[in-house]
């Protein structure tokens, strides 16, 4: 499939993978819709990737129903097609606390924004979207390597990859994938790690077999793929350097 011409909803497409995925299918031919909470974040991205008019942002949080009835609409009243070709969701807000005292407001951001606001995007996505199109979801190498004091991320990421399979069963014939990054070096790690990150990071490449920390290009080239290959569904794609077997 050739994506010239498509119309591509990226949800957290404001930095990190979300932003490379945007910048990737415009390099396709692609119109692009941003999305996120922040609308500073939102403009800066919309304006660093450069591509006029073929570029367009909306807010929208997807744990609120309301705006993710509203994104999946206005992404489709926007486009020439009058039509949403691909939707991808890379948003996040990831907690990880010591299970006697997790915070139970974290716990729910962790849900909302890798679980509950996928379900809803699939929800309105479903009406809006072109039978030939298809959705991806983002989880993780924590739901098969989880970490201390990571127990929601963990739930969260394998969740995901539960309702995916559901949903391409009842959603076929658009098709419906995940896709599980590693370690990848985004702006989420600066406030996971801070100061720590540089050396968190060498400690990690160490123990890949691709002795390298993942770049958001190279889960942009795989979120490519599930969209052109029209026979892949229901599928989790692992973009991991080696980490499930390390």
């Amino acid at each position: 499939m050739n994506l010239e011409g498509h119309n591509v909803v990226v949800v957290g497409g404001s930095s990190g993978i979300g932003w490379a995925v945007a910048k990737a299918v415009l390099a396709k031919g692609a119109e692009v819709v941003l999305a996120a909470r922040n609308h500073d974040k939102l403009e800066k991205a919309r304006a660093e990737l450069g591509a006029g008019a073929r570029v367009r942002s909306v807010v929208a949080d997807i744990g609120r129903e309301a705006d993710v009835a509203r994104l999946l609409e206005e992404a489709r009243q926007g486009s020439a097609a009058q039509t949403v070709h691909h939707v991808v969701v890379t948003a996040a807000d990831p907690a990880y606390q010591p299970l006697p005292t997790f915070d139970i407001e974290g716990a729910r951001r962790v849900i909302d924004s890798k679980l509950l606001g996928p379900f809803l995007v699939a929800k309105h996505a479903a009406g809006v979207l072109d039978p030939q199109g298809s959705m991806t979801f983002t989880s993780g190498i924590a739901f098969e390597r989880p970490a201390p004091q990571g127990s929601m991320v963990a739930a969260a990421n394998g969740g995901i990859v539960s309702l995916v399979r559901a949903l391409a069963i009842e959603l076929a014939p658009i098709r419906v994938n995940t896709l599980s990054p590693g370690w990848v070096d985004t702006p989420i790690w600066d406030r996971l790690a801070g100061d720590s990150k540089p050396a968190r990071f060498a400690q990690m490449a160490e123990r890949l077999p691709a002795r390298r920390i993942g770049r958001p290009e190279e889960l942009a080239h795989a979120a490519i793929f599930l969209m052109e290959n029209t026979f892949t569904t229901g599928t989790v794609l692992h973009v991991d350097g080696g980490h499930r077997m390390a």
